[in-house]
């Protein structure tokens, strides 16, 4: 694949995790006044992974959202999941786990509140994780940085770099990764907390 098309598949990429995120509502205020869910190691409001990965049992627990089935990229691949929306803006992207129960939670809005504070749209300086436990991201999250948060280890974050060029197997360096804005915050059932 020549390096041309290969920018272009991460443009359009990059472009349909953003589209489908909801992340440019951090656009009209970084800290809102509102927070519709908070993530802690323990879950994502009442979502965790107890909970049947379904339309209805995710609707059930998020009373007042509306759950449609959606396409996502995620780092390796695009999935089919569940997306649950508040008033028409998309709050959470719901993966399947095992054993039928719900997996991976993305945070795709500025309205959620992660366990060290984080919202969408806050930089990677704002932020501030600890940037040896960072990792740079492959595939569809080529040169995004990785990182646990400090709040909760089983809680990563997404930071991409607007008009990142490489190199892309390693961190940008630290005046470029400190303007890196948070896209996702994925929360993961702990070891043992499946089923």
């Amino acid at each position: 694949m020549s390096r041309i098309v290969r920018h272009a598949v991460l443009a359009l990429m990059l472009l349909t995790v953003v589209s489908c995120s909801g992340t440019d509502d951090f656009l009209e205020s970084p800290t809102p006044n509102q927070t519709l869910l908070s993530i802690t190691a323990s879950g994502v409001g009442p979502i965790n992974a107890k909970v049947p990965f379904s339309k209805e049992a995710i609707a059930a627990v998020l009373s007042g959202y509306e759950v449609r089935s959606i396409q996502s990229a995620v780092e390796d691949h695009t999935a089919w999941i569940f997306a649950a929306f508040s008033d028409g803006k998309q709050v959470v992207q719901v993966f399947r786990g095992t054993a039928g129960k719900v997996g991976e939670i993305h945070g795709v809005t500025q309205y959620l509140l992660g366990p060290a504070g984080e919202r969408i749209g806050m930089t990677f300086e704002q932020v501030g994780p600890h940037l040896d436990t960072c990792r740079v991201g492959r595939s569809l999250w080529r040169g995004m940085a990785i990182c646990p948060s400090r709040g909760a280890a089983n809680v990563e974050l997404v930071f991409a770099i607007a008009k990142y060029e490489g190199p892309y197997d390693r961190l940008a360096p630290a005046e470029i990764l400190n303007q890196a804005t948070l896209q996702r915050i994925i929360w993961k059932p702990a070891a043992g907390k499946t089923g």
